[in-house]
């Protein structure tokens, strides 16, 4: 079941506008959940960060407790033991073009079954770049079209996810998770200035584990100890392969923060 608009009807039937501004331009944002059992993980977290992304887009702030409606309702109607909730806000009904109408905003909530992230993936660096001066920088728009690109490049190469540099030519993220490296025992993540998403689950790491924030260079892959990426549907995932360079099983650190995030995430579903 899918909700559109106010309405909860079957996968088949649901539809938006085709010119809906989601759609013609990818005026919109989003925010992916991960379910347990009909739970989502870390909700308020996840609509504080859709109201961040559709401000900087310039839409109307979405109605917190509608969208908890609709994912309440969606959830009901198949809880999953482990699942993929998206949330999706556009811009609505709009002409052709880059300008938005007077319609309101779309909200589509829906629901999919997902799988248990392996412990250990490997990574690529892919040959473009994160603009991290660009307008819509560090906000969670529906414009994923670079993020397929690369993505289709890693699998290509036998991995899961592909990490880009910036402009500046320091590392920033993947097309779908956040970066963590260990150098000289020190857990390092790119800071938000690097234009990367703030990711929910490594703004978690970052409050349970330690970790510092910094300026890393697109290099430290190479020189890191340990490598691990962090998603909502990877929580800490350990990389193992980065390009054509092997690393070891899950190191020390990583592990620790593995453990730290399963153990607090368990005693609370909806950490703020």
């Amino acid at each position: 079941m899918i909700w559109v608009n106010g309405t909860l009807t079957a996968e088949d039937d649901a539809a938006l506008p085709v010119l809906d501004h989601g759609l013609t331009v990818g005026d919109g944002v989003f925010e992916t959940l991960k379910t347990e059992h009909g739970e989502p993980f870390a909700l308020t977290r996840h609509l504080d960060r859709l109201t961040r992304s559709a401000r900087g887009l310039g839409l109307p702030d979405p109605d917190h407790d509608r969208v908890r409606e609709a994912c309440a309702a969606v959830l009901a109607a198949k809880p999953l033991p482990l699942g993929r909730l998206r949330i999706t806000y556009t811009g609505g009904t709009s002409p052709l073009g880059s300008e938005r109408g007077t319609a309101a905003p779309s909200l589509v909530v829906a629901l999919g079954s997902a799988n248990p992230r392996p412990e250990t993936t490997a990574v690529v660096t892919v040959p473009w770049r994160r603009n991290e001066h660009s307008a819509v920088a560090g906000l969670k728009t529906t414009s994923y079209a670079e993020n397929v690109v690369a993505l289709a490049a890693a699998h290509r190469a036998g991995a899961s996810e592909a990490l880009f540099a910036n402009t500046a030519g320091r590392l920033c993220e993947g097309t779908g998770s956040n970066v963590f490296v260990v150098l000289g025992g020190r857990l390092l993540t790119p800071t938000l200035a690097s234009g990367c998403l703030a990711g929910i689950t490594r703004r978690l790491v970052l409050d349970w584990t330690g970790a510092e924030e910094t300026d890393l260079p697109l290099e430290a892959l190479a020189d890191a100890e340990e490598v691990f990426l962090t998603s909502t549907l990877r929580d800490v995932q350990a990389v193992t392969r980065v390009d054509d360079r092997e690393l070891p099983g899950v190191g020390r650190v990583t592990r620790e923060a593995m453990e730290v995030f399963a153990e607090r995430a368990a005693k609370d579903g909806d950490p703020v």
